[in-house]
């Protein structure tokens, strides 16, 4: 029999020995052999806190919060910031989302219409002539066949307000400078928010890190010390905690640089909600382009990307009134309401963490503090929410005693190959994005080019000034080439643009909202969990498997590693809980695992192995008898009696959409195969019940790796 834990029978033996040594040890702290330098002095003590309470920061603090780890948040800023940033959330966080104590169904039931953001429009200007449009949801997405719930549009500061609803509602409270004594003896810190408070310094300890931070409180700086076990550094793509630790960044700097200007106008918002709905406009004329990014069509909240080019232009050129003349450029009319809000510079990167773990496993690095996209395919906060849903199970059973330290370094062995995709997805987008302006004649990296060479030909003898109107004399020429006398059908050249146009948005060729197959089939190959041949797969072939695709269609599929598929089931007998997903089988209030099974004997035995080992390993399992479409209550009496004297299980008869694809089918594997999910809903271990002889000892080993004991780690 091929060894599922690897290296042999011999091995599974082993790693039997090793639990034995490690149950033994669960009485000590999980770090008390890591050592340090130095000690806390009399800093406060938390488990974990975590730097940053942007979506990351706070999906970290509630998961934890539920899975019963003592945490804070701290925070840089005083308040949070109401500039839009990130907005498109998609499938897989929605569906984490839906675990969130029903945050999925708050961002549904407050975000817009979808027919109001469904379409990206390309224009020569807001009310001018539209060169062409794409759809970006299809039938299917409203289905919800390959999903429990639908991707949204809802702005990151809206979506922030409601996490700490949901985290107020569970015990957290946010604290002001203000409202925070002069020490932090003065503040019980468990399940706080801190605001003002600027991650500083840090220093390993025996016992963790201690955190230097910064205090405003409208009176005086104040210096406060922290210390904690673990640090989660979710601060952002400018990371304090990622500069601290000395970990640099993988990749391409600078592919563009913007100024953001948040503005409202509900003139406008009505005008494009009844003539032309959309949730990007890309907008070319001779006077301005830019992006438009509609956050709230029906209250009027926009968002305006523009590309400047420093040091010729400079970010302090562009000021309120500048701003509003480029509105009104883009837009072909003065809407009478326009309110700047917000200003903002910033630079496109495609970087990745060289490492997310330092400090011998006391600080970790999560979202854009881990990884910086290009917003094209808005992967950015997305990939972020999916850290903190590996991270938080792993934390909670490591700090629990149950789970071994290098469980941590599994973290980043899934996440990080998964951002390093993500990042080269986002810039194939970009440059699709940027295919449209290069087939009119505004070819991007001819602009980079001519700035590229005023910089190095210009910029060391000429006053920047006149560089400037060099620059900006050339970019009115590029210009001219959408203008109305060259953009028509009755001009050769502007013809031949745009059935170029047409021909890339038909092809689907163009800047892309939705990838299902990323979104949804993403596949952790190596880390908390037992492949079939673990000693053969390499970051390489995540990239590999990954760059073969040649279609964005999901297929479902149970190969370890994917997120568990979703089909409907109802619970048998049957019960008020109605129909629910697969993905429902998963807890998000504990940590728990579960097991599905057909209701075969063989099955029933390794259910039964499973049961009574994670009761050694004190772990929580759940076993799932899936059943066929039609079973009764009578035959499925048979689970309680088999699996007595346990009762942690559940029996649920599968309704699936297409007649006679039964769940094992949508999975493309027989219903001899038993599947064991973790608590982040991902396959950990999946076998046939004739390839196991021994199903004590096979469900060891596999606790074993998926919980990295006895040296099991990546």
């Amino acid at each position: 029999m091929p060894s599922i834990a690897g290296g042999g029978p011999g091995r599974l033996f082993a790693a039997h020995r090793g639990v034995i040594w490690w149950l033994r040890r669960r009485q000590h702290p999980p770090f008390s052999s890591l050592a340090g330098g130095g000690c806390r002095g009399d800093a406060p003590h938390l488990p974990v806190l975590i730097v940053g309470a942007g979506p990351v920061g706070l999906v970290l603090s509630f998961l934890l919060t539920k899975f019963g780890i003592k945490c804070a948040v701290i925070e840089k800023n005083v308040e949070f910031t109401r500039h839009p940033r990130a907005h498109f959330i998609n499938n897989r966080t929605m569906e984490i989302f839906r675990k969130l104590d029903g945050l999925a169904g708050d961002i549904e039931r407050s975000q817009p219409p979808v027919d109001l953001w469904r379409k990206f429009v390309y224009c020569t200007s807001l009310s001018g002539s539209v060169l062409g449009s794409v759809d970006h949801m299809k039938p299917e997405d409203f289905d919800k066949v390959i999903s429990p719930i639908s991707v949204a549009h809802f702005s990151q500061y809206k979506l922030v307000d409601l996490l700490l609803k949901k985290l107020e509602a569970i015990g957290f409270q946010t604290c002001f400078p203000s409202e925070i004594g002069i020490s932090t003896q003065d503040v019980e810190l468990e399940s706080k928010i801190l605001m003002g408070h600027e991650c500083t310094s840090l220093q390993q300890t025996d016992e963790g890190i201690l955190v230097g931070t910064s205090v405003n409180n409208g009176e005086r700086i104040l210096e406060r010390k922290l210390h904690c076990g673990i640090l989660l550094g979710t601060d952002g793509a400018r990371s304090t905690v990622r500069e601290l630790a000395g970990i640099s960044m993988e990749g391409e700097r600078d592919l563009q640089k913007l100024v953001s200007v948040h503005f409202l106008s509900r003139d406008l918002g009505r005008y494009l909600s009844s003539q032309r709905p959309g949730m990007l406009f890309f907008v070319f004329n001779p006077g301005a382009i830019g992006v438009l990014v509609a956050h709230d069509l029906e209250h009027g909240e926009f968002v305006l990307q523009i590309p400047f080019y420093p040091p010729q232009q400079m970010f302090e050129e562009f000021g309120s009134k500048v701003c509003e003349q480029i509105i009104v450029k883009l837009v072909g009319w003065e809407p009478a309401d326009v309110q700047v809000l917000d200003i903002k510079p910033w630079a496109m990167h495609a970087e990745v963490a060289e490492k997310y773990i330092s400090c011998n496993n006391r600080v970790v690095l999560a979202g854009d503090a881990a990884h910086r996209f290009p917003p094209a395919g808005g992967f950015g906060m997305n990939t972020g929410v999916q850290d903190a849903h590996n991270l938080a199970w792993k934390l909670g059973l490591m700090l629990n005693g149950v789970a071994s330290p290098s469980i941590l370094q599994t973290y980043e062995s899934e996440r990080r190959p998964v951002a390093i995709f993500n990042t080269e997805l986002s810039v194939e987008n970009f440059k699709a994005a940027m295919s449209i302006p290069a087939s009119l004649g505004l070819d991007p990296t001819v602009a980079n080019s001519v700035h590229q060479v005023i910089n190095r030909s210009l910029g060391s003898i000429i006053p920047r000034n006149v560089q400037k109107a060099v620059l900006e004399g050339l970019f009115s020429i590029g210009r001219a080439q959408v203008s109305d006398y060259i953009l028509n059908e009755k001009n050769p050249i502007g013809s031949l643009r745009l059935a170029r146009l047409r021909s890339i948005l038909d092809e689907g060729k163009s800047l892309q909202l939705q990838f299902p197959a990323e979104d949804l089939g993403f596949c952790y190959e190596e880390g908390a969990l037992v492949t079939e041949d673990c000693s053969q797969k390499t970051q390489k072939g995540v990239k590999l498997e990954h760059s073969e695709r040649t279609s964005r269609e999901y297929i479902p599929s149970a190969k370890v590693g994917l997120r568990l598929p979703h089909m409907l089931v109802r619970a048998l007998p049957a019960s008020s809980e109605g129909v629910f997903s697969t993905l429902d089988l998963v807890s998000m209030d504990k940590l728990e695992f579960v097991l599905i099974i057909a209701p075969l004997k063989e099955s029933y035995e390794i259910a039964r192995a499973t049961l009574k080992v994670a009761d050694e390993f004190k772990l929580s399992v759940k076993v799932c008898v899936m059943w066929p479409h039609g079973s009764d209550d009578v035959e499925v009496e048979e689970s309680r009696y088999v699996l007595a004297p346990w009762t942690n299980y559940v029996n649920v008869e599968e309704l699936p959409r297409v007649s006679g694809n039964s769940w094992w089918e949508m999975c493309r594997i027989s219903r001899k195969n038993v599947i064991l999910v973790r608590p982040d809903e991902h396959i950990a271990w999946r076998t046939e019940w004739d390839m196991v002889r021994d199903a004590d000892s096979e469900v060891r080993g596999v606790f074993s790796r998926i919980l990295c004991l006895n040296g099991h780690h990546v």
